[in-house]
Formats: C-alpha cells, sequence, structure tokens
C-alpha cells in the first residue's frame, strides 16, 4: 500500500473510565485507564471497532473545520466521549500538523 494523501490531523485517544470500578473486565476490548492510542485518518490498531464509529464521527468533525464544542467538547479540538457500549469513557485531543 502506498500512501498519497498527507493527513493534516493526528488525533489521540487516551481511556479514562472503565465503569464504575475501572476494571477492564467491564470493557469486552479490556481498556485500562490511561490506555492510549494515536492514530491521523486510520483506526487505532487495537481500538474498539463499534466505538470507532463515534471517533471517525468526531475527527471527520475536526477535519472539516469545526468546533467540538458544538458537539459538546471542552474545547476546539478536543472532547470526551463514551464507547458505544457504556463502561468505557475517552478523551480525545487533535492536533493539527504541519504539511
Amino acid at each position: 500500500m502506498k500512501k498519497t494523501i498527507a493527513e493534516d490531523y493526528e488525533f489521540t485517544i487516551t481511556v479514562l473510565s472503565v465503569g464504575k470500578d475501572n476494571k477492564p473486565e467491564h470493557c469486552r476490548m479490556g481498556f485500562e485507564v490511561n490506555d492510549t492510542f494515536i492514530c491521523k485518518y486510520d483506526c487505532p490498531s487495537g481500538f474498539c471497532p463499534k466505538t470507532m464509529v463515534k471517533l471517525y464521527t468526531i475527527c471527520e468533525a475536526v477535519r472539516s473545520g469545526g468546533d467540538l464544542r458544538k458537539l459538546g467538547g471542552y474545547d476546539k479540538m478536543g472532547m470526551q466521549f463514551s464507547c458505544a457500549d457504556g463502561p468505557a469513557l475517552f478523551d480525545v485531543k487533535a492536533v493539527k500538523l504541519t504539511v
């Protein structure tokens, strides 16, 4: 595979909590607090496929020049969101890359 498009954003996704007691057995993927994933346009390796649907929407909002505060974010390029099944809470932060 040959990547031909230089991506202009990088996203860091961090697990903030898993269930009420932060036990990985509450998450089908076994996520633990502070697990971190980094991606550009790709799906982060080891990330939950069901939750990727939510993450993709957030990333596309940033890529198109949107403001995550309009989606409940804490600033223009950062927000917290829950997983598709509910037990895990994530933080996503976008960084504009110079290309």
